[in-house]
């Protein structure tokens, strides 16, 4: 255990004062060598922590699952899931949670150390994960935050000087997570499944008191926690689709009740429009893609409203219709979020009937031409319709003067749309092709300075500065799809 606190650690672990069934204690799983790969300095000093000290080789022995700071104790949640659409028994099977940080401004994060070997949840695997997905998950919840897209997200990526091996032998490594809690829609499931009511009340009286403190004293406060998720679940999958973002995985155990993206595995961002789009290789049914998002997180959600049933009503079909009735509000306000998300796209400050037609058409054209999501909302920001079949075409042209002639229905000046669309729309995204780049640089030849060069770029998507320039380009024709796989 590392004596004193230099570092700035400030821990309070709440969750560890929950009943023993929601979690396992552990003991580190410590590593040959720990070496530091990146630092992620701004989060560190926005958490209380000497970003100078996490270098040192005492900090580095925290990051690296060696040690634990003093005044905390690991643990593994237990939790469960529906995985696509199958019910199982899951858990921390290779994460450590050594604490919830509480930063200067007062607020809780979790401290969990991913890839750092076994917990009684493995399952049968080792616990631990290679360096790329350890990279790739720092670099797109980096770039998810910048994006300005609820996540967790990455503090450190370190080495373990230990060999992983899976298909081929891998270089280990452990990334540290930062969450404002690890609550999953599964951890509900699993309590829900294995144990009491009394268990679900402690579980749903935590969740409240760290999410939502403003309803813990409501008398309907299980109903509004209900409701409060799926508010959440309803901002953040309109901001994923609004980007672009595939999360590929998106199993019950990797939603997460605070309304933050986890669990970055076969993740990917579109190039082409195209509502089919899926990347992971285990997808092959296409349940995650894409277009899909929506309906699976209100596939979800119905999941997660199940377990609280019983704590809505005493009358078990009295308590589904009231859960029911939460969960269908789920549609109308992620509809509402994406179409306001897609005015700012379009430069629109007002609201028109036509609006969602006009988008839709849009997107359409967009498929149907196979035009680049994001580089086409950049050209109409910028006014660059050229150099691309949509563009030419003459239905794009009756688009956008129904465009232009929505735009003069609203007082706002051309400047101030052209602003609202700077602000709306990313000149950058982690294209697939240029993480893959900075990804073979880093793990084949040690080689972190073009990933250190496309995070600097990703820190601010929509400067829109003339540096960034060079990371819009498309990757080159391939013959077969860009391919995805989890980081196990």
């Amino acid at each position: 255990m590392v004596k004193g606190n230099e570092a700035g650690w400030n821990f309070d672990n709440s969750y560890a004062r929950l009943p023993g069934m929601f979690f396992t204690e552990i003991e580190p799983n410590p590593v040959r060598e720990p070496k530091l790969i990146i630092l992620n300095e701004s989060l560190a000093t926005s958490l209380g922590l000497n970003k100078d000290m996490l270098k040192t080789e005492t900090g580095i022995e925290v990051l690296g699952g060696n040690q634990i700071p003093e005044g905390t104790t690991g643990l593994a949640q237990a939790y469960a899931g529906h995985q696509f659409g199958n019910f199982t028994m899951l858990g921390d099977g290779r994460a450590l949670l050594i604490g919830e940080q509480i930063t200067p401004s007062g607020e809780r994060f979790d401290i969990q150390l991913k890839g750092s070997g076994r917990t009684p949840y493995s399952r049968g695997g080792d616990g631990r994960a290679g360096l790329g997905p350890m990279l790739r998950e720092y670099i797109i919840s980096e770039a998810m935050h910048a994006l300005g897209v609820p996540t967790t997200r990455s503090l450190a990526v370190v080495t373990t000087g230990e060999p992983v091996i899976r298909e081929t032998m891998l270089t280990g490594a452990i990334m540290t997570r930062v969450a404002s809690s690890h609550l999953r829609f599964g951890t509900f499931e699993y309590v829900a499944k294995w144990g009491t009511v009394e268990e679900l009340r402690d579980l749903a009286d935590y969740a409240i008191k760290r999410h939502f403190p403003d309803i813990e004293s409501d008398d309907n406060r299980y109903l509004l926690l209900l409701k409060e998720v799926v508010k959440r679940q309803a901002a953040l999958i309109a901001k994923w689709q609004l980007v672009g973002f595939v999360h590929g995985v998106m199993n019950t155990d990797n939603m997460t009740i605070s309304g933050e993206t986890i669990d970055y595995g076969p993740c990917a961002f579109i190039d082409t429009y195209d509502r089919k789009t899926v990347f992971s290789s285990i997808d092959r049914q296409g349940r995650y893609s894409y277009g899909n998002q929506p309906r699976i997180v209100g596939w979800n959600l119905a999941r997660f409203a199940e377990t609280l049933i019983p704590l809505l009503h005493e009358d078990y079909s009295e308590g589904a219709k009231l859960a029911q009735a939460a969960i269908l509000e789920f549609s109308e306000q992620y509809q509402a979020n994406w179409l306001t998300g897609m005015r700012g796209k379009l430069g629109l400050f007002n609201i028109d009937e036509q609006d969602e037609s006009l988008v839709n058409e849009l997107l359409q054209m967009m498929e149907n031409h196979h035009a680049d999501y994001t580089n086409t909302f950049r050209a109409l920001t910028f006014d660059s319709l050229t150099d691309t079949v949509l563009f030419e075409s003459p239905e794009f042209e009756q688009w956008h003067e129904l465009w232009l002639a929505r735009l003069g229905r609203q007082h706002e000046s051309k400047a101030s749309s052209k602003q609202l669309m700077q602000d709306s729309n990313p000149a950058v995204i982690p294209r697939n092709h240029l993480v893959e780049v900075a990804l073979e640089a880093a793990v084949e030849r040690a080689d972190y300075s073009v990933m250190e060069e496309l995070l600097d770029m990703l820190k601010n998507p929509y400067a829109h500065s003339e540096e960034q320039v060079a990371y819009t380009t498309l990757p080159n024709q391939s013959t077969s799809p860009y391919q995805t796989f989890c980081g196990t």
